[in-house]
Parts: C-alpha cells; structure tokens; sequence
C-alpha cells in the first residue's frame, strides 16, 4: 500500500475495532483515502456508511446517529478547507449536549501548511478550539515502518474521550489527518491489519461509579429533570416521592412525570412552598423552571457525574456524581398535590385544544399532542426542534415510552432536519415497525431543509416530518419583542414572514408532501405514514399563538385554584 492508503486502512480499521459503526462521508479529493477505505469496510459488512454532499447536514447526521445509537458513537469525514468549517455548529451542539461525535478531517500534508496551497488553511487541525474533549493532528504518512501503532493509540484515545470513559464528560473529538498524493488505492483494503498488526490499540476501562450520596428527607423537594437526565432522575423521583418535573427530552418523562409542570410552578400552593430542588441533567427549556433555581429561598442540588455542572441561576448550594434517595417521610401530601394538579392541567389544556378544533383551529400544542400520542403508540422515536416546537411538546405532550430527542445543548434551530434523519437511520424502521417522527416549525424547517436530500443510492431514513407552518418566527410572538416595537417592524426584524412553497420544495427533494386541514386530516396523516421521509405540513395562524397561551394558562389556573 502507499503511505495514505496505509493511512486511511488503519484508522478505519481501529475505529471499527473500537466499536464504530456509523459514519456520514462528505466527497472530496483530499479525503479520497478514507473514502475508499470506508466503502471497503461496508462492503465486508462492518460499518454502514451514509454519504452526504452537505457538510454541515452531513455533521447534524452523524449527530443524531451519535444521539440515538445505543453505543453512542458516529463519525463525520470531510475533505480540507472549508469543508471542515461547515461542521462547527454540530461540533458546538455535540459538545454542549456531551455527545460523542467523531470528526475526522483530511488535511494536506504539514510542509504545505501556509503556504496559501489551494483548499489549505494552517487553523484547521485547531479549528474547534475547546469545542473537542480531545484533538490531534496526524502527519501524512511515510514510507517507513513503525507509524501504525501510533496511529492506533491516537485513535484509541480518541475514542475514549468522545465516550468520557475515564473523566465521565463524553463529546465530540477531532483526527485532523494528513494525506499525501497519490490518494487512490494501491493495496488491498480488506486487510488493514496486515500494516503491522493491531498493535497500538488500547483498551480503556471505565472508572469505578462515583459513590451515591443520601439526601436527607425534610424540604419540600421535586426533581427537575433536564435534556438528558435519564432515567435515574424517574427513579430518584420515585423512590423519595418527589414530584418530577421532567423536560420532553429529559430520557425521565414517565408516567409519574407532573402533567404541564411549567404552568404550575406559580401556583401558591406548589411552586411558591418549594423549598429544595434536586437538577440532574440540562433544564433549558422554560423561564418558570429558571426562575425556580434562581430563587434565594430554594436549595439548589445538582447531579452531574462530569466535571461541569448546570447551574443558570448561580444558585447550586451542593453538587453531587451521585445521590441517593432519602427513605419517604410520611408527607404523601406534597407528592399528591403535585399529581392531582398536573391531572387537572393536563385535563385542561386538553379541554381547550379540543375546543379550538371543534371552532376548526389547529394550534401548535394540538400538533404537538397528537404527534406526541402517535410517536408513543408505536416503537418509533420522536425528535422535536427548537422554539415552540419542544415548548408546545412539554405543555401538551403525554409522557410515554417512545424516546424523544431535542438538540438542547445550544437549544439552535439548525441541523434540525439532519438530526432527526441521523436519528431515524440509527433506529430503521423496518426493525420496529414504525417511524421516527420530526415535530418542526417552519424556520428551522427551512433552516436545514437540505437534510431532506439523500442520493438515489443511499438508504433514505424512514422519517416523518411534521412541519407547523405559521409563515415566520412564531417564538417571537410570546417573547417581550412582540410588544416593544411597531408590529410593522416586528413583522420584518422578528416576525420574519417567508412565504416558502413546501409542497414545491418536496417536489423537488423526492419527498411526499401532505397539507392537513384539521385535526381527523393529521390524525390520519400520522396512523398510516408513508415508507421513506414524507412532510406533513399542518398551516396556522401566527396570530393565535400568544391568545392560545392566554387561554390555555387561564384554564389551567381555574382547574387548579
């Protein structure tokens, strides 16, 4: 083999040894050895490989294939130059979010490193900064022995990083990569090991769980569950008889969670008498929760296992790995208040939702309830974007047993498309039965609506969208903009009405299209989906978003008064 097919052998070979099985490949020149040596490796049946010509949709792919694959690992390949800049947005959301991404980027080699060479930038082996738990820079290959084991202990510390097995902080990493001419394949690429063995490759234990710490029973307590928790954060909720108030993507939002939990954390009666709140994972997601870890009056406890800790209010009295419930008190009183109210809210936000749809008004909640329902019914899983969408979810979403996921770490619209396609191929519906389901609105739509283009040779993911198209940022309509400016300028600035054709757009991406006009219209779109993707398209009126919230907060205070 020449030096860059040697290469690019090996570090497909040792990832795949050290547990990777999917990767989103960009087309490039410079990365040519890689590609070659990942379409010999899905050609033995060892990884599968996903090709893109975005690669910024690319990088959202392996993103959602990272967040939702059960070993948690998926890598993203690029060629030099700009390329590699395009995926800065997924690496910042994989490390806020500490999901193990692998970047892997091809590179001239280091003597022509700023030297204005073309598609060569002397910042890209550092280009993500403190945005990688672990980056390096490989040289281009020579023609002499005694470099494989190196690369194959680069790598090896590679992937231990991005799974945080030893510092328990998991995220994206970056191999920035050096690749001299001739780039195409001299050598058999079904026999990486013959280039010296396997030797370098490491095997990294993980260290002993921290030890839990009891809390000791007595404040009034509930467990705030953010993206991420987990379903030790149900558990600990449980056991104690806490109230959960527990986010769409918390991995927590079970049966026991407290219905429309945000609407309530004003209540007198419930909000106003806790005393102590227990954070495990990345509450972000309402303005009522961080009020809540803001107050003077409340002990904040946080569970983090890694090195930092989510603390928004600067008000974390403790920070535990680990805890330990406390054994129950008696004060059944506190748990059950929690519980009939969030019955009572959720009875009532239901209640107006219907009403709007007997008057022939589809809402944002409505959609993302009866989304939410169909997701449960079946073993597929549900990705939500950013803005209404996830808040629409936590308001009137039940809680159920499909797993929801949500870009939360920077809580961005962008990649949503890209995400939820990630997420559909590492979960293929033919093995269960039914589809992931994409709940959006349209900016973030439109945003990445180029993850909607698969090459007719690839596997389309099985994915449907549901686009909530209210013509703009329909966020904006419950923020203090709305009020602050002349609606003219609102409109323009804020607002930002688009106009978009989206059947036109699904004609031209191959994609099926359906326009809902009412609710018996989306009920039935979302019980017989389509194979492949498909858009479901619901319209509303922008201008009902604050009034429905009005309405629903009003109904809700009088059902728990």
């Amino acid at each position: 083999m020449n030096p860059s097919t040697a290469l690019a052998a090996v570090v497909v070979d040792s990832l795949v040894r050290l547990g990777l099985r999917h990767v989103v490949l960009c087309p490039g020149s410079r990365s040519a050895p890689l590609a070659y040596a990942l379409a010999a490796a899905e050609a033995a049946g060892r990884l599968h490989l996903h090709v893109r010509i975005d690669e910024r949709s690319a990088a959202f792919c392996a993103l959602g294939l990272a967040k939702a694959l059960p070993d948690g690992l998926a890598a993203v390949v690029t060629t030099s130059g700009t390329a590699v800049a395009n995926l800065h947005p997924a690496v910042l959301e994989a490390h806020h979010a500490r999901v193990p991404l692998l970047v892997l980027t091809a590179d001239r080699p280091h003597e022509v490193r700023g030297s204005g060479a073309n598609q060569t930038s002397d910042l890209q082996a550092a280009l993500f900064g403190a945005a990688v738990r672990l980056a390096v820079d490989v040289p281009a290959a020579e023609e002499r022995a005694g470099q494989a084991p190196g690369w194959r202990s680069a790598l090896s510390r590679l992937v231990a990083a991005a799974r945080g097995t030893r510092g328990g902080d998991p995220g994206p990493v970056h191999a920035n990569l050096g690749f001299r001419e001739p780039l195409t394949p001299d050598g058999d690429l079904r026999r990486p090991e013959d280039v010296e063995g396997t030797a370098g490759l490491t095997e990294v234990v993980p260290g002993a769980a921290p030890a839990a710490v009891p809390l000791e029973p007595g404040p009034r307590t509930v467990v705030v569950a953010g993206d991420g928790a987990g379903a030790a954060a149900g558990r600990l909720a449980a056991e104690a008889g806490w109230p959960l108030l527990a986010e769409p993507s918390s991995g927590a939002r079970c049966g026991a969670a407290v219905g429309p939990y945000r609407l309530l954390l004003e209540e007198e009666r419930l909000g106003r008498r806790i005393e102590r709140v227990v954070v495990v994972g990345r509450p972000t997601l309402s303005r009522p929760v961080s009020r809540l870890l803001a107050r003077a009056d409340v002990e904040v406890v946080v569970v983090s296992p890694g090195g930092a800790w989510p603390d928004a209010g600067f008000r974390a009295r403790r920070v535990l790995a680990g805890v330990a419930a406390p054994a129950r008190t008696g004060d059944g009183g506190w748990l059950d208040a929690w519980a009939g109210a969030g019955r009572a809210a959720a009875a009532a936000v239901d209640s107006v939702l219907d009403g709007l749809a007997v008057e022939g008004v589809l809402t944002g909640p409505l959609v993302a309830r009866e989304v939410a329902a169909a997701a449960h019914a079946g073993p597929g899983a549900l990705v939500v974007a950013a803005s209404n969408a996830v808040r629409d979810l936590d308001l009137a979403g039940a809680p159920g047993p499909a797993p929801v996921f949500a870009s939360r770490g920077l809580a961005g619209i962008d990649g949503t498309v890209s995400t939820a396609s990630g997420v559909a191929l590492a979960a293929p519906a033919a093995a269960g039965g039914a589809p992931t389901r994409l709940l959006v609105g349209d900016l973030a739509f439109l945003h990445d609506v180029n993850g909607l283009l698969v090459g007719p040779g690839e596997v389309r993911p099985d994915l449907q969208v549901v686009l909530v198209n209210d013509d703009g940022g329909g966020i904006f309509e419950l923020l203090e903009h709305a009020d602050a400016v002349d609606r003219a300028v609102f409109e323009r600035v804020f607002g930002t009405p688009h106009g978009a054709d989206v059947a036109a757009l699904c004609r031209g991406y191959g994609v099926a299209h359906r326009l809902v006009p009412d609710l018996a219209g989306l009920r039935a779109a979302l019980a017989a989906p389509p194979a492949g993707t498909s858009v479901v398209e619901v319209r509303l009126d922008r201008a009902r978003v604050r009034p429905v919230q009005q309405r629903i907060a009003a109904a809700v205070r009088e059902a728990v008064a």
